[in-house]
């Protein structure tokens, strides 16, 4: 067949398949849960939460609890109404078994059960029910107890249904999952209760009227969460390890009602603190919108604007000039955005971006009229604020000075390299592997082993600095760091902010006095990953204390400033040893002191020592 011959294999109506009940979802996981890994198993968990922080919400929960047992199962409490077993009017079958083994159902789409919920898909349920190898669903209400057990999607036992007396009303879920959905070892801890915490004490500061509890059975503890104080209690947290700029904990509670007449609810609690890194944290019905959306683009471009305005209205003249950028706004700010609303749209059943585009004006407002009203009758933490604002920019300005100088170097010079740095005779960057080692001494070792023809080797000069308490302009005047940005040849990127991307959503909210449907101006692309010159880059330090300090300060660079190293899988940490064991011809390196005495016993027995030392 001539190779621009169309495939004449048949394609009719016997081709098409229609997935029934839950069966896409275990086809296609991923796009409910986000992967098939670590990630997606703690998804079924927070899909399962998420339902009894609604009841929460809601006012009818006060109590919500985790237990994560030692053969991998999950069992998640809470003390609200209960899931409905009475039977649905239109499927003839119990609501449960409605709410377990269809998508898009449940009691969050006529606003009627709910006012506001975090999962308004209806999917968190039978997605869940979906990707187990069991699930038991335990229900006491009006005056019944209700057990029944799913597996993969189905049902596989009839209700059983016991009278009971004097009872509260609550609901269990608990489940495993199926390992022939997710990649795991059975023998291994597949959750991470420190993830799951976190995830707790987040929801127990943005529903203050609740109580949260994890149980970890594999090692016999206990966390508890609550935080009448909400999201103020939440900043506190934030900065318990900074100094604050101002005691006061900034904080806004307001509601507007979009075109439709809908409530938006929009609470923020933010502090400044003498640091230079931002902090931003933003939820939407208590669910954490990791990469933002629209009410980050909001509070963005009304704190630039607000600011902005304050310097022109009540700063002394010779600070009049000052233009604040978004950036500037932002440096040493911790903040907590948090919004109620009763249709959000999020881009995914992730949930990690929201994307209702009249929130982001009800947001905006909401801000520039509160703060600016706090900013007017607070004038000294105003004006604390504000010169933290222009310093910013001064050091900004500063550093794109340094920023251009280094570019204009490079381009003049580009077969410039640090001087101390011992290249590789490969010009292919998928083969080559640049090592950054601690000092001359430990460069002259990894010279000596190293394949020229593909290793590079970078000594550092004792400890670079630490880019978390130093500016822009003043990391970009340090020698070491100046020799990485040099040696890899992508540049250097803009401080990576914690949560959210500038200019979300193309809005702007970089200039002060520019409207919000004014799009912003490209900057200069300062950081290019195609042009990266190795495609390992490796830290390789010493073993002890000075060696992980290094380890950690090198690490903190690359996170903040080339954070696509990290992402792309080009950046990696060497393991050396901490001790060298011998005897006679015997030689060993160890990663640790129970490796050195296992090693010693070795010896012992191999050489029959009675002792060594």
């Amino acid at each position: 067949m001539p190779d621009n011959e169309p495939n004449q294999d048949s394609y009719d109506a016997d081709d098409i398949q229609v997935l029934k009940g839950l069966d896409g979802v275990r086809r296609r996981p991923a796009m409910y849960i986000g992967d098939q890994g670590k990630k997606g198993l703690h998804h079924l968990i927070y899909e399962v939460l998420d339902n009894a922080v609604d009841e929460a919400i809601g006012g009818y929960a006060n109590e919500v609890k985790v237990f994560l047992y030692k053969d991998n199962s999950v069992l998640i409490q809470d003390n609200g109404r209960g899931i409905p077993i009475d039977i649905h009017p239109e499927y003839n079958k119990p609501a449960l078994e409605v709410i377990m083994e269809n998508l898009h159902s449940g009691g969050k789409f006529d606003n009627k059960s709910y006012k506001i919920s975090g999962g308004l898909h209806g999917v968190g349920l039978s997605v869940v029910n979906a990707l187990t190898e069991w699930l038991d669903v335990e229900i006491c209400r009006d005056g019944q107890l209700y057990k029944q057990r799913y597996s993969k999607g189905k049902k596989v036992t009839e209700p059983e249904i016991t009278k009971i007396e004097n009872t509260k009303p609550y609901t269990k879920i608990s489940f495993y999952p199926d390992d022939e959905i997710f990649e795991f070892d059975k023998n291994e801890v597949l959750y991470n209760p420190s993830s799951i915490a976190n995830r707790m004490r987040e929801l127990a500061f943005l529903t203050p009227q609740a109580r949260f509890e994890l149980h970890n059975k594999i090692k016999d503890e206990k966390e508890e969460f609550f935080y009448e104080g909400g999201i103020k209690e939440f900043i506190s947290y934030l900065n318990k390890d900074k100094q604050p700029l101002h005691n006061d904990i900034i904080y806004i509670s307001e509601s507007s009602e979009d075109e439709n007449g809908e409530i938006v609810f929009c609470d923020l609690a933010m502090q400044y603190n003498t640091t230079y890194q931002t902090n931003i944290l933003t939820y939407a019905n208590t669910i954490n919108t990791q990469e933002g959306g629209v009410h980050l683009t909001g509070f963005k471009s009304a704190l630039t604007r607000t600011f902005n305005t304050y310097v022109e209205k009540f700063m002394e003249k010779k600070y009049k000039e000052h233009v604040l950028s978004g950036a500037d706004t932002r440096e040493g700010l911790s903040a907590v955005i948090s919004v109620k609303l009763q249709d959000p749209q999020f881009e995914s059943q992730t949930k990690i971006k929201l994307g209702n585009p009249e929130v982001r004006q009800i947001v905006s407002q909401i801000v520039t009229d509160k703060l600016t009203q706090y900013l007017e009758e607070h004038p000294l933490v105003a004006k604390k604020i504000v010169l933290k604002t222009i310093n910013a920019k001064l050091a900004r300005e500063a550093a794109q000075k340094a920023r251009l100088l280094i570019r204009r170097k490079s381009v003049l010079d580009s077969a410039r390299m640090p001087g101390k740095l011992a290249d590789c005779s490969s010009n292919d960057p998928k083969e080559c592997e640049i090592f950054i080692v601690e000092g001359n001494s430990a460069g002259g070792s990894a010279k000596q082993g190293r394949d020229r023809g593909y290793q590079a080797i970078l000594p550092l000069r004792g400890k670079i600095l630490n880019v978390e308490k130093a500016r822009i302009d003043k990391i970009l005047q340090n020698n070491e760091i100046i020799s990485i940005i040099k040696a890899l040849g992508v540049g250097i990127q803009e401080f990576n902010e914690v949560n959210g991307s500038d200019n979300e959503n193309g809005g702007t909210e970089e200039s002060g006095g520019t409207e919000e449907s004014e799009e912003p101006e490209e900057p200069e692309k300062d950081f290019d990953l195609s042009k990266l010159r190795y495609h390992k880059v490796v830290i390789m330090c010493d073993s002890d204390i000075d060696g992980h300090h290094i380890e950690t300060l090198l690490l903190t660079f690359f996170f903040r400033y080339m954070r696509p190293l990290i992402d792309g899988g080009f950046l990696y940490l060497a393991a050396p040893p901490l001790y060298k064991v011998s005897y006679k011809k015997d030689k060993f390196y160890v990663l640790s002191d129970e490796g050195k005495a296992d090693k010693l016993e070795v010896l012992m027995i191999k050489h029959n020592l009675k002792n060594i030392e």
